[in-house]
This record gives structure tokens, sequence and C-alpha cells, in this order.
């Protein structure tokens, strides 16, 4: 049975795009900024010929890498985690989606309040452990509801889990999502449970998010429609909003997201088995932890072994990102980046440079060949496999 693993890590990007300067990211460089703390350690990735991708003048080059890699770049009008996976599953994006640097409309804040019941603080970008720091104690006293947003494309809700449930606060992202469509549609409402007392509140793993449904075939609908197996780790479940994917499983962070993908390498299906490891940019990216990403890409390396060693022999690992989030600048917000990827396994032809990619959406071509699936989805798949 033929199996293929994609493992995105979000935000591991590796060098500016031409158009980085329109995002407001000239000289972002992700994997450059990780490589410069003493932490940084990938030799296992080095192996695969990480550090040979085009563009990467970090770390050593591999004399024979074992895997074929390229260096992707993204066609899509963005450089947010929805449209990213999009394109990596074979959807471009041709408008960005809306964002709102001065917060969102109050026709909007009004329905929401209206629909809810409850009233809005702050409705402007924040970063979501300032906001609970200066909005929370307010909203445990009135109730009203944290309501922030980014740089990226999201209606973000914050809300102590002793003033409002867990699934209250999904129910109100229900609402939130079903009301931010067409022109206001966000790629996603994120529901953002906190805890604690005032001065000391941390944000839970109960995180949610709820996003626009793909408006186009991707490769996860080409795989399920022809009966095979597609499984989620991670957030995967939720970038897709259930389409076009047959199982899945939540995550506490990345390395339950490897355990759990180390599960499904031992259970037995056919089809893609789509990993999101969303540390990177959630704990370390987006608070400009230079040392704690890179701790986490070394962690990540320490344990690839384990993934390799569980791969069977028709079985395919492929590792990418979906964005950047350079630690090193001034700016937490996602960075408009090339991002790599390593495609590894038996049926591939090992050290092929498959140089600069116009668009993350080969991947999703690649799978698809492998699998031997005419394609409606965009992308030119590499010509990876051996005959």
């Amino acid at each position: 049975m033929k199996r293929v693993f994609l493992i995105v890590l979000d935000s591991v990007g590796i060098g500016e795009m031409p158009d980085a300067a329109e995002y407001g990211d000239a000289g972002s460089n992700t994997l450059r900024a990780a490589a410069g703390s003493p932490y940084f350690s990938m030799p296992n990735m080095a192996k695969l010929g990480f550090f040979n991708i085009d563009g990467v003048t970090v770390g050593e080059k591999a004399g024979r890498p074992a895997a074929a890699f390229a260096r992707m770049a993204e066609q899509s009008k963005g450089k947010d985690t929805t449209i990213g996976h999009w394109e990596i599953a074979g959807l471009i994006s041709r408008r960005p989606l809306p964002t709102y640097p001065n917060g969102f409309p109050q026709d909007v804040i009004t329905e929401f309040e209206k629909r809810t019941g409850r009233g809005v603080l702050c409705n402007r970008p924040y970063s979501g452990t300032e906001v609970i720091k200066d909005y929370g104690s307010q909203h445990m006293q009135t109730g009203d509801l944290i309501v922030y947003t980014s740089a990226d494309s999201v209606f973000q809700v914050a809300a102590h889990e002793d003033v409002v449930p867990v699934e209250t606060l999904y129910a109100y992202c229900r609402t939130a999502r079903e009301l931010l469509t067409g022109e206001h549609g966000v790629g996603r409402v994120i529901a953002r449970p906190f805890t604690g007392t005032p001065g000391n509140f941390t944000r839970t793993a109960g995180r949610h998010d709820f996003s626009l449904k793909p408006p186009g075939v991707t490769m996860l609908d080409e795989l399920s429609g022809n009966g095979f197996d597609v499984l989620s780790v991670g957030k995967i479940i939720d970038i897709f909003a259930e389409k076009g994917i047959t199982e899945y499983v939540r995550i506490a962070g990345n390395d339950d997201g490897i355990d759990k993908t180390l599960a499904y390498m031992k259970k037995d299906f056919e089809g893609l088995c789509f990993t999101n490891l969303v540390d990177y940019d959630m704990l370390y990216g987006h608070r400009n932890d230079v040392d704690g990403y890179a701790k986490a890409l070394t962690h990540f390396d320490k344990r690839l072994p384990e993934l390799l060693d569980a791969l069977r022999e028709e079985d395919v690992l492929m590792i990418t990102a979906d964005h950047g989030c350079d630690p090193s600048t001034p700016s937490t917000d996602h960075s408009r980046e090339y991002t790599p990827f390593l495609i590894y396994g038996k049926p591939v032809r090992a050290g092929v440079n498959f140089g600069t990619r116009e668009t993350f959406a080969d991947i999703a071509a690649t799978v698809l060949a492998y699998f031997g699936l005419k394609q409606e989805c965009a992308g030119t798949p590499l010509p990876v496999f051996e005959p």
C-alpha cells in the first residue's frame, strides 16, 4: 500500500521572496535567524539535504543527500497559514484574504455583539499574550469578549474559561464564522481560551480554529474522492474546514504531533497523512523567541530518525513549511519567504535538486502523481519517483 506522510513545519521559511518588501518583510529569513542561536543543531535534516536547498546559506551541505529537495515559492497573494496550506494542497489564492490593521468595521462588531449577547473589548491588532494581560481583568468584570486580529486574516476571540466555558466560546466563534463571509471572509476565526488571575493569565491548549472552506478542489478532495484515506494530524482539519479529510486527531504541541504521526505509521491505510507542527510559529516565531525556535527545530531533528525508521517499503516522507515567521525581526507577524521541500523514501530518486519551484502546489501534484490520480488542482509534479 502506498502512503505519503506530509509534515508541515509551521513557519519554517528559508529566506525572503522577491516580493517580500511589498509585505513588509524585506530581509526576513526564519531559518537563518534560528541557525544563529547556539541551541541550533540539525544533523539529521542535513543528511537529507535540508542545507543543500537553493538559497540556504546556513548549515552543512550533504555530499550525497538522502532525499530529493527543492525551494518552494508561494504564488498565492499573502503569507497566511490558511492560503499557505491551501496552496500546498493545490489551491492557489489569486486574491489576498482580508486583513484589518485598524480593527473590524463597527457594523461587523455590532452584529457580533447582537448575535452573542455580549459586548466586545479591544478590536484591533494585538499580541495574543499581551491582549489578555491588558484586557483580561476588564473581561472578567464585564463578561465582554476580547476580540482582536493581527497582520494575518484572523478574527480572534479570547475569553476566560471561568467567565465563558470553552464550548460556549466555540459556539460564539461559529457565530462569527457564519457572519464573516464575502467581503469580510477572513481566513480563520480563532477561539483563544485562557485561565488564571489578573497579572497571571495563561492561554490554554483549548485553541480552536474555524476556517473558511477551501473555495476549490484540493488534493485532499481528489484523494478521498477516489477512495484513499486522508488523515489529519493537528490543525489540518481546521485549516481545510474538514473538507476532503477522512479521519483526524488533534494534538497538544509538536511532540504530540510527532507521536500521533508515528502512531498512524503503525496503522494500515492507503493514502495521505497530513501533519502540522505549529509550535515553531505559535510559541516562538510570533513571540520573537530565537532560542526557543532553534531548540524546537533541534528537537524535531532529534526525533526525525524515528520517523525515517518507521517508513515502510512504499512510504514517502515529505517535509515542508507554509510561510515564514522570522523571530529576529521587530515584527511578530508571518513573513513572506520561500519554504523548504524534502522528499524521502525508497521510491524516491535521492539527491536530486529540483531548484526553485514556482508554487507550493507542486507538492500536491507530486502526491497525486504518486497515487496515479488524474490531477484537477494546480501544480506540476516533480519527476522524483524511481521508474
